[in-house]
């Protein structure tokens, strides 16, 4: 496959470069539990990407339950407050953001989290490696972000950070979740995907390359420097 060179770099955070899609599993049903209910992997991948408060609704709305998006919202901190602190790496999270900022390729932060939630995340144990990140835009936080993914409008308020102004063509995306897929080719970008390995296959046809791991992609593909 040919791709199309790029010259800046934007990355989703949850489960691309953390490894938190889990925690987030662990702490969306120990509130609905409570209730009786059951949240399931499929549910889970129409909120992957969304923002707090439209996954909170998308949630509330699926499974019936009693509670407002206000009320949901803050029982998720709580539950968060416990289990982000001690956030791992995916694979190759670390070396290809650390290769880019080498070769001074720009890179940017586009995350649907928001920045409360960044910070419990990152503080503790990462707070050096997205140092590297000069531009971050958090999608449930940023007032310029009007709608979470799949629109593409997280992508464009970050690529527009760059000093140099981009043109969508030219930033690559890499991202974990259908819904940021959606939202990166709405934006006009490439996007390498790496999904969950549980994702059928036919649900990531949208993503211009699809990969198993971050240790898997080669940069040269799409114009960046290759690894040492």
């Amino acid at each position: 496959m040919v791709f199309n060179p790029v010259t800046h770099v934007l990355f989703d955070m949850d489960g691309l470069i953390l490894d938190t899609e889990k925690l987030y599993t662990v702490a969306f049903q120990n509130i609905v539990s409570r209730y009786g209910k059951e949240f399931t992997f499929e549910m889970k991948l129409k909120l992957m990407g969304t923002q707090a408060h439209e996954a909170a609704q998308m949630l509330i709305t699926a499974l019936d339950l009693p509670m407002t998006v206000d009320e949901f919202i803050t029982e998720s901190k709580e539950q968060f407050q416990m289990l982000f602190p001690d956030t791992a790496l995916m694979p190759g999270a670390k070396r290809l953001i650390e290769h880019f900022h080498k070769q001074n390729i720009p890179i940017g932060l586009a995350t649907s989290s928001s920045e409360e939630g960044y910070h419990l995340k990152v503080d503790k144990h990462h707070s050096d490696l997205f140092s590297l990140f000069p531009h971050k835009t958090f999608g449930s936080s940023d007032p310029k972000v009007k709608r979470g993914k799949p629109y593409p409008d997280i992508f464009l308020v970050a690529a527009a950070k760059f000093p140099d102004s981009p043109k969508p063509e030219q930033c690559l995306v890499f991202e974990d979740a259908i819904n940021g897929v959606k939202a990166a080719r709405a934006a006009g970008m490439q996007v390498v995907m790496v999904p969950d390995p549980r994702m059928d296959r036919s649900l990531t046809k949208e993503a211009t390359l699809v990969v198993d791991s971050l240790e898997d992609f080669q940069p040269q593909l799409f114009g960046l420097p290759p690894f040492e």
